[in-house]
């Protein structure tokens, strides 16, 4: 049996001291130690063996963050894990005290094509693995070769995707005995997306001393049909990893909740409890229904490339109602994800393990708007969450 741990942290804006991001933002020095510091203590106590990383402008900052966390942890490690020579340092407490430093990890940056100059960066991707990797991460983000079209004679208007917002990091890492490919992605954001005239300094929407309903529509309407098309590259690269029997895992920041478009995108639709009760797509009678030979390959068709939620298995498990990993504008969403192909559900076919548990960090949450919290621009807007896994047979870990 081998345990090990997955992690999605969307850290918010990671770049050095004095470097402007977006517009009239950047760190102090002062400022950038404390949020450090913060992240350093999160990785700490997420003690992740892979780790998702969202929002990263600067490979160097996050690399002096995992080095600070390790420094910390093993400082830590000295002052409260017994030495070999006491005869109880092997119970458990002392296994769950321990940090595990990643000296030996491999790190997979993937920075956004879209990024610019000072005030105008646009933010990138990251994977720590201490498992290494297999082969060569790959960063899929200019769709040139292969774009999202939308167009047809049965619809109107048309959309192609030819860039994402922000990369698609793909890796393969070896766990135990496995391949698991894992993606990490951060689909666009719910912030309207508008048009800027030719000689404009801004879009008019932008102007809120001018406000326009229907333009702010549009704007959110751009917005989500991009963030959906993502969504569907995403999917159609899970798809292919599927199809070729490989166990899958994607985490990071969907920009929408469990429930909403993106995330039905990115992990398939849910069978029909009966295709035999269905009229048949070709049905030339009311009497033409699918057999029940039909209804059972199309539902192992449908369960075989289908994504499950790791908030979703928690919830039913642990008989709580909702999982919360964000805060804006005063409103709590879960919009931080880890979906795994059926490979991790315990009575599926083929299954190679299952989650044990699942942790979420956002104690810390606030957008401003609650007191109590910490600053969020040195902390972060969202919750981590952990993915707690087994590959091998339940009976082993009793043995």
């Amino acid at each position: 049996m081998t345990q090990f741990t997955i992690a999605s942290f969307n850290v918010k804006n990671l770049i050095g001291p004095d470097q402007e991001y977006y517009r009239f933002q950047k760190y102090t020095p002062e400022e950038y130690a404390w949020k450090a510091d913060w992240l350093a203590e999160q990785l700490q106590t997420m003690d992740a063996d892979i780790v998702g990383f969202q929002e990263i402008f600067d490979e160097k900052s996050l690399r002096d963050v995992i080095a600070e966390a390790d420094a910390e942890g093993i400082e830590g490690n000295a002052a409260h894990i017994p030495g070999r020579n006491k005869r109880y340092r092997r119970k458990a407490i002392f296994r769950k005290l321990a940090y595990t430093p990643y000296t030996d990890a491999a790190l997979a940056v993937a920075p956004n094509l879209n990024d610019g100059g000072p005030g105008a960066r646009r933010p990138g991707v990251a994977i720590l693995s201490r498992f290494g990797f297999v082969g060569e991460p790959q960063i899929i983000q200019d769709l040139s070769d292969a774009p999202i079209t939308w167009a047809g004679s049965s619809q109107e208007g048309s959309y192609v995707l030819r860039r994402l917002s922000r990369p698609i990091l793909k890796v393969r890492v070896p766990v135990g005995d496995q391949v698991i490919t894992v993606f990490n992605c951060h689909l666009k954001s719910k912030l309207g997306e508008f048009d800027r005239p030719e000689g404009a300094s801004f879009p008019p929407e932008a102007d809120l001393t001018q406000y326009d309903p229907v333009g702010r529509a549009m704007g959110a309407m751009r917005a989500a049909m991009r963030r959906m098309a993502e969504a569907c590259v995403l999917r159609r690269l899970i798809v292919e990893e599927l199809h070729a029997g490989n166990p899958v895992m994607v985490m990071g920041d969907f920009n929408d909740g469990e429930h909403a478009v993106s995330s039905e995108i990115i992990s398939g639709e849910v069978p029909f409890k009966n295709y035999a009760w269905m009229l048949r797509h070709d049905a030339q009678t009311p009497r033409d229904r699918y057999s029940d030979a039909e209804n059972l390959q199309i539902t192992e068709d449908i369960e075989r490339v289908r994504l499950h939620s790791a908030e979703k298995q928690f919830v039913r498990k642990s008989a709580r109602d909702m999982v919360y990993t964000s805060a804006f504008g005063g409103t709590f969403e879960s919009i931080d994800q880890l979906y795994m192909s059926r490979h991790f559900m315990a009575d599926a076919p083929g299954s190679i393990g299952e989650m044990e548990y699942f942790s979420v960090l956002n104690d810390h949450l606030t957008d401003g708007s609650h007191p109590e919290a910490p600053y969020n621009k040195l902390a972060s807007d969202h919750g981590q969450i952990i993915a707690h896994m087994r590959i091998g047979p339940a009976e082993d870990a009793r043995g």
